[in-house]
This record gives C-alpha cells, sequence and structure tokens, in this order.
C-alpha cells in the first residue's frame, strides 16, 4: 500500500516553527546541571564536548545536537519529557467541554484548548537543534512511560553533525510521514520512505541523516529512561536474541508473545 500526496498533505500541514511552544532548551539544562552542583566543565568533560560549546548552548547561542543532547540528559539522570514536560499546558490553561445546551455558542471541540485528552498543535512543545533537527513532544497524559515526538530533519540534517553514531538506553520506535531518511545502525543502512517503520535497541550506535532536498518528518515513541533497570530488548523478557530477527515493533511484540 502507497501513502498518496493528500494523506501525507494532511499529516504535515501543521508548520512546527508556526505553531509549537519553543523551549528554552539552555535555561533548562543549566538549571539541572546547577541543581545538581556540577561545574560547566566537568559536565562538558563528562559528554565529551568543550566547555565553551556548553556555554553557548545553556546561554541560547547554539543548539545541541541530537547525539549532544542524549549525552546530556543521560549523564544528568534527567528524560527528554523531564525538559520537555515543564511545558504541558497547565490545568487553568485548559478548556473543559461544556455540557450541551450550554449558552456559550462559540465552544468548539475542534477548536478548543489542550486538556487532559487532546494536545493542540499550538502547545507542542518544540527543541530546536544543530543542524535543522526539530523535536515536538506529543500529549502523553502526563505519563512518563514514553517520549512520543514529532520529529522533522531539514535537508542535509544529521543526528550527529561529526558523523559519530550515539547511543541511549532506550527502545527506539519510529515512523516515516513525509520525505526520506537514511537510518544507520552498526554497520547497517536502511532507507526510510513514507509509510515505512523501525524499532531497535537504542543501545545499538546509530544515527539518521536526511541526504535528500525535501524535509524528512516522522512521529517517534522513545521508551525507556536512564534510570530505569533494563538495557537491552533481553532486560524486557526477549530472550535468545541471535535467533530472531527483530526490525519492527510487530516483531518486538511477536518476540514478547512467543517467549517461553
Amino acid at each position: 500500500m502507497t501513502i498518496s500526496d493528500d494523506y501525507v498533505r494532511d499529516l504535515t500541514n501543521v508548520t512546527p516553527k508556526e505553531s509549537s511552544v519553543h523551549l528554552d532548551l539552555g535555561s533548562e539544562l543549566r538549571r539541572i546541571r546547577k541543581a545538581q552542583k556540577l561545574s560547566l566543565r566537568s559536565l562538558a568533560t563528562a559528554v565529551g564536548v568543550s566547555p565553551s560549546l556548553l556555554s553557548q548552548v545553556e546561554t541560547g547561542k547554539t543548539q545541541p545536537s541530537v547525539s549532544t543532547l542524549y549525552a546530556l540528559v543521560n549523564h544528568l539522570g534527567v528524560s527528554l519529557d523531564g525538559l520537555m514536560g515543564q511545558h504541558r499546558p497547565s490545568v487553568m490553561e485548559q478548556s473543559a467541554p461544556r455540557a450541551q445546551g450550554s449558552n456559550n455558542a462559540s465552544y468548539s471541540p475542534a477548536t478548543s484548548s489542550s486538556n487532559g485528552v487532546v494536545q493542540r498543535a499550538a502547545d507542542n512543545p518544540m527543541i530546536e537543534m544543530e543542524n535543522g533537527v526539530t523535536w515536538e513532544r506529543l500529549a502523553d497524559g502526563g505519563s512518563d512511560v514514553a517520549d512520543p515526538l514529532i520529529v522533522t530533519y531539514a535537508p542535509g540534517a544529521s543526528s550527529s553533525v561529526d558523523g559519530k553514531h550515539m547511543r541511549h538506553s532506550a527502545l527506539e520506535y519510529g515512523a516515516i510521514i513525509e520525505g526520506q531518511l537514511i537510518l544507520k545502525i552498526d554497520f547497517d543502512e536502511y532507507v526510510l520512505n513514507p509509510g515505512d517503520s523501525f524499532c531497535f535497541d537504542a543501545n545499538r550506535p546509530h544515527m539518521y541523516v536526511n541526504n535528500s532536498t525535501r524535509p524528512a518528518r516522522g512521529m517517534w515513541f522513545v521508551i525507556g529512561r536512564r534510570e530505569m533497570a533494563y538495557k537491552t530488548l533481553s532486560d524486557l523478557g526477549i530472550e535468545n536474541l541471535d535467533d530472531r530477527e527483530i526490525r519492527t515493533a510487530v516483531d518486538v511484540l511477536e518476540a514478547m508473545k512467543n517467549r517461553p
């Protein structure tokens, strides 16, 4: 089955920069670092970046790459949701549906503010990173089980500007909605087109690259936290990984269902 251009346009007709809440990533990282009584130099050394670069990130003069951001949150012991969840719409900002027969004729469920069930595009917290990568956090119902994201890679963008693979403790699911993205895992390389999906243990060295002339956009679900006990798929109850091929979320579910 192929995805029509009209379907892709329907899914991607909201431009992140026009609709989302931009997160002051640098200030939040600095606040967490100081709360843990870490010096800027010690944190920079621990994650393998220069103190000057980290200083520029904290002051908003530059943005980190995806790989640098993961290194920072892993070392600080916080999750992406811990960063982006600070910008959930507050209870006071939420608009509850009015009962039928209300005199307020202007209320429309299709245009109301975010609430505990629906998060409007205008309320999506967004992080802009180096090299044209953006993340928008989707509705999570206040749960910390997963980081649901809309991810956009501009033409030429990569998760690592220096070409190095990254790794972090999580299970990473995704599906491409628009454009073309290259996923590199270990020594393998996969070209992902609209409708293609993936699932892998993010402890494996990996990176994403958009070598095309169009933006690549998809939906990601990153499951797992640094403080969680599991490190690999086998820790989730999937044994004998070498004897079976795990490529998609369906493969993971089947492996879990059929385990002894």
